[in-house]
């Protein structure tokens, strides 16, 4: 453990009324192959009993902590709380209903280090809400630019990964807008940064099937609005990318 502290990972996962799946995550992180990490849960103003849950595990384990925000302000100022008390060199998110493969983050630092990067990704599978596997699973190309990521959401949150000695907590904390995660990608990308995919699905996306139709209409809302009104770019090539985004959308739903 101590040959590894300067590659120490900060997970940070964002919790509101969680109480149902946080055992099974906060599981999945305790039992990676790589251990030299910390968790970092923020509860963001939770009325169930995910708080009691996570205090027991802070109790088994130091390397986990919880941060308690009394009002809910929304999932991308929970992570960018727990970006603000990350100690590690490096830093994944992890969302509270999501589940990792055990070698999920000895096999991504191994990729980042290799590659160089300052921001990687992986590829994931969807499951249900119970979290059984769908045999569905998102790819993930192997490198990214703004340009490309315009006209496709394959980042998915629980797959990111960051070294911080490459790229700064600002740059990385995120907007208070809708899909602030996509919006966060894109802010990343126009920096300069490249992001580098793994395609390997180290992640499993828990996906409740009662929300998909309706989450069709608030994700074409949502897009559109990071086009116009966050990214600003132009009708024609917001219409281009957007036509582009849905073909790709429907694709990896199918």
């Amino acid at each position: 453990m101590e040959q590894k502290k300067d590659k120490l990972v900060s997970v940070v996962i964002p919790v509101f009324n969680a109480g149902k799946f946080i055992d099974e995550t906060i599981g999945t992180v305790r039992s990676q192959t790589y251990d030299c990490w910390e968790l970092i849960l923020v509860d963001d103003g939770s009325t169930d009993d995910g708080r009691e849950k996570i205090e027991k595990w802070c109790k088994e384990d130091d390397r986990i902590r919880l941060i308690v925000k009394e009002k809910n302000e929304g999932v991308a100022q929970a992570r960018n709380t727990g970006i603000d008390e990350a100690k590690g060199r490096y830093l994944a998110f992890l969302d509270a209903d999501d589940i990792w493969r055990p070698d999920k983050l000895e096999k991504q630092l191994e990729f980042m280090e290799k590659k160089g990067a300052a921001f990687g990704f992986t590829a994931y599978e969807f499951a249900d809400e119970e979290g059984y596997e769908t045999n569905q699973w998102v790819a993930v190309p192997e490198t990214i630019t703004y340009k490309k990521a315009l006209s496709r959401t394959v980042i998915f949150t629980s797959t990111v990964m960051f070294d911080l000695s490459k790229i700064s907590k600002d740059t990385i904390k995120m907007p208070n807008v809708p899909s602030e995660d996509t919006a966060t990608w894109w802010k990343i990308l126009r920096s300069g940064c490249t992001g580098y995919g793994l395609d390997k699905e180290y992640t499993v996306y828990r996906r409740p099937e009662k929300s998909l139709s309706s989450n069709k209409f608030v994700a074409i809302k949502r897009i559109w609005n990071l086009y116009r009104n966050v990214e600003k770019l132009p009708l024609l090539e917001s219409m281009w990318n957007f036509v582009w985004w849905a073909i790709r959308a429907v694709i990896r739903r199918i």
